[in-house]
């Protein structure tokens, strides 16, 4: 215990002295240095000529693509949209969905064939199979206007098989 008491005694001695070393009253002293100037790098150029950007007008370009593209031909007494005009229906819903203010008249076709009342109930199921095709690809019903002719408006007025093709048709028409 007495050890204890003596090493106590020497660490509290040991702490003061170190203590009394340091002068409070004084200030540290403090170096003066020269500011230091950056020299102005000119800018560097780049190794490889600056690109353009050259901007895209989607809404034009999905216009050109579906010009021509406006008609979807269907098997006689039909009213299924064949998956050769698969293409042809998701550019127009591309078209219809890049610009909500656009429209189209979905005008369903028959060849004559059939009675009146028969033809112009197939030429609307046409239409709103097309008008369907459409609205599962995103494009707001509000925007796709079913409506049947019928027989009344032939593409060809022939009366061959081929003729008869020709008519049984959806015009995909803008508004």
């Amino acid at each position: 215990m007495k050890i204890e008491k003596l090493m106590l005694g020497l660490v509290a001695a040991a702490a003061l002295a170190a203590c009394s070393s340091t002068k409070l009253d004084e200030k540290p002293p403090v170096e003066t240095a020269q500011p230091v100037t950056q020299q102005q790098t000119p800018p560097q150029t780049p190794a490889t000529p600056e690109r353009q950007v050259t901007t895209v007008d989607l809404g034009a370009q999905l216009d050109a693509a579906v010009a021509n593209q406006r008609t979807v031909y269907f098997d006689f007494d039909s009213y299924v949209v064949k998956d050769e005009y698969r293409n042809l229906i998701e550019t127009h819903a591309k078209r219809l969905n890049n610009k909500k203010s656009l429209t189209l008249s979905l005008e369903g076709h028959t060849d004559e064939r059939g009675g009146r009342e028969y033809n112009l109930a197939l030429g609307q199921k046409r239409a709103e199979a097309v008008a369907k095709s459409l609205t599962l690809l995103g494009v707001a019903s509000s925007q796709v206007e079913p409506v049947s002719f019928g027989k009344e408006r032939p593409a060809d007025n022939g009366h061959t098989e081929e003729a008869w093709a020709k008519n049984r048709r959806v015009e995909l028409r803008d508004k």
